[in-house]
This record gives C-alpha cells, structure tokens and sequence, in this order.
C-alpha cells in the first residue's frame, strides 16, 4: 500500500506504526513534516517550509487559525507535486491539531483521510480554571471555544478520527464522538520493562550518581511547568527530603512551555520555583537533569524507588506509560486522566494534584513500606501488559487502516 504521513515534526506519533509497516515490507510510505532531524529507512521525508507568521493585531485563537491555514496551503503545495510526480496514496494518515491537513482532500479527493485528535478544549471543568493559584481572566472563555477552531474544521473534514483516551474522548461533543475511533496507545514492553538488578549498582545519569542504598525519587515531564504538577511537586520536596534524609531526587524535563502560561518575571518556572523554595532545600539532593535521552530516561525510570506523575485535567504523557511498563511505584495525580490508567491502592498511590503534602506522603509511604511498593510495581507491570501492548496498539490501527480503505464499515464522507 501506499501512505502519506503529515505531521509537522517527524516520526510524531506514528514512530511505532511507521516501524511497523516499514516492517511488513512492499508499502510504500512518503511522510510530509517540517521539521525533524531523525531518519528511518524505507521512509521518504518530504518537508514543507512556513513563510514568516502572519503580524494580526487579534485575538490568540486568530493568529492560530492564520498559521494553521498557511501550514495547510504549505502541506497542500508538497502533496500537489507528489500527485504531480504521480504520487497517490491509498490513505492518508496525520495530525489535525496544526491545520497542516485541511486542504489535502483537494488535493487527493476520495483518499481516506484518518486524522488524529487530541482534545477538544472547553472553558470550564477540565484544565481552564482547574488550578485556583493561576485563575483564568473572567472573559476568557469565548477564547477558550475559539481554540476549537481547528478540530471544529477537521471535523468537517471527510475521512475519519481516533483518540488515545476515554479521557479525550469525552472532550469532544456528542455529536463528534460517533466519527472517533478510541485506539488505545500502546508502549514497547520489551525496550520498557522492569530491572531488578537496577538497584543494586551505582546509577549515574549526567554528573548524578545513586548508589544502591540510596533512595531515588523521580519526575519527568516534557518541560517543567504547572501544567504536569511542576510547581506542587517542588513544594512537597522539603517534606521528602526532610522525612528520608537518604532520598535523592532527579527532575527530568525542559525550560520551555508545551502547556498553559510562562512564569512570571520573564523567569523559567524552575528558577521560579527554586526562588521561591531554594532556601529550604537540600540542592546536594535535588537534581534537575534537563532533557535526556531515550536510553536515560528508560534506566531512570527501572532504577527509579518513586517515581511521581501529576497532570491537569488534560492529555496524559507518553511518559506515564513508559513508567507503567518499567514497574515503577508510582505517585500519580487524582485527575481523570491519571485514574484512566491507574488505580489507588492497586496499580499507584493516587492524591490530590494541589496538596504537595499529600504527595510527599504518598512519597514517603511507598519509600518506607517497601511491600506495598513492591506489590504496586508488580501490579501496574502486569496492568501495562494487559492494556498497553504494542501488538494490540498495532492490530488496532490497522483495523482501522483496513476498514477506510477497503470499503468497510466506517464512515469516509463528513457528515
């Protein structure tokens, strides 16, 4: 078969499923980004290049929506002269969240289209407004529902969606839940899973070294911000640190801003934080590691005593997973879509995103009570087999891959 991909970085999301039909052999795969220095063989990058943002003296969700539409004539330009040079595929398969596919349907007429939703943004009851210490402006919400633009475009699309969670499901209207597939998001449990003799070597990441008597506490996220619990898990360290004084701490994640709002003062959030609780704690402990590699980030993880995941009412990271198939003893946020993939008392120890007290207690249990840690490392290993299989994540996507392209039972023209 023949595919396009388009995705403004690249592999993106379809890392696993390009891997996978690379593998089959005999398809033919073209994948149209802007960015991205990665390789991978048997796949063609083709990339487009964005002129200068438009200047518009509007609203946010205006300036999105100008972007988006200059990505969309800036992809349509790359597939045209794939048609032109002969290209068709037999489906195309992207993002809708950068308007990048919203004008190949001219381009390629009657080619399945399977776009891929993240979250359909709402003004209230999921992550505007979930945090009282960054309240939203009292009229922000029409530009909260004029964010939507996007999805409410891509919906109008012909062709079909998926979503990775119930979670996300259910952010979008009852109306345009009919046109999205739930396709669970599988991890690789062979490359993520458990090491046992993890802690009984010395673990060095960068210029940090924990020997194996020492307990290591873990945080990673994309970047380091309110939106994964950032600022309240730097709260609760005074309180770990001080309970274990044989606790070491290792935050993995950027200075930059993938979610919500910069720090003030022109400060990252973690030179915000630091001054505002640098005097209280221990930094011979505290380690602030930046981003790493995937290696890295996977040796963390197994070597890993607590490893503590907080998100808002938002999309959960790939990051959660990967800490599930690694067996970690999890400290995870009371938020939906933490307790989608995990349980308290069973698969995590589950507390309140905005009680950093609360979650140095779960911390310090699960670094004290080394059975119950031990049984929620067994039991969210087992959990992440069950539920979070690469083979069913691909069978999955090919069911739907073979359903819009052979005539099958799914919906190909918009409503």
């Amino acid at each position: 078969m023949k595919y396009l991909f388009v995705h403004q970085n690249f592999p993106a999301q379809f890392l696993h499923l390009l891997r996978d039909l690379r593998g089959q052999g005999g398809n033919e795969i073209i994948f149209i980004s802007e960015s991205g220095t990665s390789h991978m063989a048997g796949v063609r990058r083709v990339s487009y290049r964005l002129p200068p943002a438009p200047e518009l003296a509007a609203p946010g969700p205006v300036a999105e929506l100008a972007r988006a539409m200059q990505r969309a004539a800036a992809v349509a330009r790359a597939a045209r002269t794939l048609r032109d040079l002969g290209y068709v595929p037999d489906i195309i398969i992207g993002h809708h969240g950068w308007g990048e596919m919203l004008d190949l349907p001219d381009v390629y007429p009657g080619v399945p289209l399977l776009g891929y939703y993240e979250f359909f943004y709402h003004p209230t009851g999921l992550d505007v407004g979930f945090d009282p210490e960054f309240a939203p402006a009292s009229d922000v919400a029409p530009l909260i529902r004029a964010r939507n633009t996007l999805n409410l475009l891509a919906l109008a699309l012909p062709g079909w969606g998926h979503t990775p969670t119930r979670f996300q499901h259910a952010t979008y209207p009852d109306w345009a839940r009919p046109r999205l597939t739930l396709l669970p998001e599988g991890v690789d449990l062979q490359k993520c899973a458990p090491d046992p003799q993890a802690r009984l070597r010395p673990f060095t990441l960068g210029h940090v070294v924990v020997q194996p008597g020492e307990k290591l506490v873990t945080y990673v996220a994309r970047d380091l911000e309110p939106y994964r619990g950032f600022h309240v898990f730097m709260r609760a360290l005074p309180h770990i640190l001080r309970a274990r004084p044989d606790a070491r701490v290792v935050l993995v994640g950027g200075d930059g801003v993938s979610y919500g709002g910069p720090a003030p003062g022109g400060q990252t959030w973690r030179q915000h934080m630091l001054a505002e609780l640098g005097s209280v704690l221990d930094m011979r402990r505290v380690h602030f590691a930046g981003r790493v590699d995937y290696d890295d980030f996977r040796r963390l993880l197994q070597r890993s005593d607590v490893h503590v995941y907080l998100t808002y009412p938002f999309v959960a990271s790939w990051s959660l997973r990967e800490a599930m198939a690694c067996g970690c003893a999890i400290v995870g946020s009371q938020t939906a879509p933490v307790e989608e993939f995990l349980h308290d008392g069973r698969t995590a120890r589950l507390v309140p995103f905005l009680a950093p007290w609360r979650i140095a207690q779960g911390v310090v249990e699960l670094l004290e009570d080394e059975g119950l840690a031990a049984r929620l490392r067994a039991n969210v290993r087992a959990h992440a087999v069950k539920t979070l299989a690469m083979e069913d994540y691909m069978a999955g996507y090919h069911q739907l891959i073979g359903e819009l392209t052979q005539g099958g039972s799914r919906l190909i023209n918009a409503a």
